[in-house]
């Protein structure tokens, strides 16, 4: 079972998953969603049909590269969108979740001028805020494993923090942004550490070495001692896990 731990300027709560409900096909149930806006729109407002034409041509562009970015407008009404696909996700399997996520992005946020929704495969986010090229570091969550490591919780992290800061400096060099690898927790361990990190390649290279160095500090908080974790916003990622969840 996992945890979701929400953070930022959102209410803290618990919801447990099952990590065989998310599975592979990660687009078939979101981690979490956000209609992040104050401000609404009207079901006849011009803003409504600029987003949903976003939405739509969004899930056309990003499975090729994994990642795109858009913008729209009707009647001086504009939207920005973003989706971003993990780094090792099929096209197909790509295409797949933003679809689901265009569409469920509509039904859970259907009057939001902002709002973003996270899958284990891809993210999709929009704005009437021009928010290319920024870190945000409001709208995050953490997921974890809520079982515990069967060594010294400090020694875990230890290695933690050496694996996924080896990732964030290889992601942030990295065309794709993303970074994945694995690690033996101990010349005699049979235990393998897998981790993850990835940015939204509208970054520069220093603000997603940034954002991830402050997803990694951020795991203590939710994780610390527990087999698996995550720290999931809307412009970085970091997960580590002691089981494959990436196809390396």
């Amino acid at each position: 079972m996992a945890s979701i731990y929400s953070s930022g300027s959102i209410s803290l709560f618990i919801l447990f998953l099952s990590f065989l409900s998310i599975g592979v096909l990660g687009y078939v149930d979101p981690l979490f969603h956000r209609c992040f806006s104050p401000e609404n729109f009207t079901s006849s407002s011009p803003y409504g049909a600029a987003r949903d034409n976003l939405l739509t041509a969004l899930s056309t562009k990003v499975p090729p590269a994994g990642f795109a970015t858009g913008s729209g407008t009707s009647q001086l009404n504009l939207v920005y969108g973003l989706g971003l696909c993990r780094g090792d996700v099929k096209t197909d399997d790509c295409k797949d979740c933003v679809i689901d996520a265009q569409q469920q992005l509509k039904e859970r946020c259907p009057n939001s001028k902002g709002a973003i929704i996270w899958y284990d495969n891809c993210l999709l986010k929009y704005s009437d805020e021009n928010f290319f090229g920024k870190i945000d570091y409001r709208n995050n969550f953490q997921l974890l494993n809520v079982a515990d490591v069967d060594m010294d919780f400090m020694e875990f992290y230890k290695k933690i923090k050496e694996l996924l800061e080896g990732l964030a400096g290889k992601a942030s060099r990295d065309p794709k942004m993303y970074a994945a690898g694995d690690r033996k927790l101990n010349k005699t361990s049979r235990q393998t550490l897998f981790g993850m990190s990835q940015c939204t390649r509208d970054l520069t290279t220093d603000d997603c070495r940034a954002c991830l160095d402050w997803a990694i500090s951020s795991l203590p908080s939710c994780c610390y001692g527990k087999r698996g974790g995550r720290t999931v916003g809307a412009s970085c990622i970091v997960r580590y896990e002691l089981y494959p969840f990436v196809n390396l």
